[in-house]
């Protein structure tokens, strides 16, 4: 939450450490009007590179667009240090916004970087669904080493709405109390970190 970020077009903020042969990408919560507004671009966008024999009809799998446009910016940004192929290792998470970037960065990864399918490493605190459609086992297979960190009753983890077509993709890991926080309390950082503690100790 409180490392440096990068600053980039379209309120897209990112922050990368390398520590030696592993790459750290991190992704910033909403900052800025920009975000709030691709957070409700809500219409679903063909994605690139999604092409899926077992998808239904062999279609491509559909993305929020409003995350997909900001992940367009941060690709540019950070594609270069995803294909060196001196690191071994990418670890990559984000939190609310930055945790619908978090996704797309790391499908980016296991597309790109096949030498690193076993390895790589997602989270997303309190992240938005991302994908449409239906799931199926294209997104299974990407997302198998993505973990999505769900403060049980957070309203952001809600949206888009699963009955617009929306759905989670990776691993579900619910953490707090139902009824413990408002939907909104849910969200706030602080509640994240106290139930983490928890959650650790268990």
């Amino acid at each position: 939450m409180h490392i440096s970020y990068i600053h980039a077009e379209g309120d897209v903020d990112y922050a990368t450490r390398s520590v030696g042969k592993t790459l750290y990408i991190y992704f910033q919560h909403s900052q800025g009007k920009v975000d709030w507004k691709n957070n409700f671009d809500f219409p679903a966008k063909p994605y690139k590179h999604m092409k899926c024999k077992d998808a239904p009809y062999g279609s491509v799998w559909l993305a929020h667009r409003g995350f997909l446009s900001a992940w367009r910016v941060a690709e540019g940004m950070l594609k270069d240090q995803i294909s060196d192929t001196g690191y071994t290792k990418i670890v990559i998470s984000g939190y609310s916004h930055g945790a619908a970037l978090a996704v797309l960065c790391h499908e980016y990864v296991w597309y790109n970087r096949p030498d690193l399918r076993e390895v790589i490493e997602g989270y997303g605190f309190g992240c938005p669904r991302v994908a449409w459609g239906i799931k199926n086992a294209c997104h299974r297979e990407r997302w198998a080493r993505f973990n999505v960190i769900r403060n049980i009753d957070d309203i952001v983890t809600h949206v888009p709405p699963a009955i617009l077509g929306y759905f989670h993709v990776g691993n579900m890991v619910e953490i707090g109390q139902r009824g413990k926080y408002s939907a909104v309390e849910a969200h706030f950082p602080d509640s994240y970190m106290r139930e983490l503690l928890k959650y650790n100790e268990l």
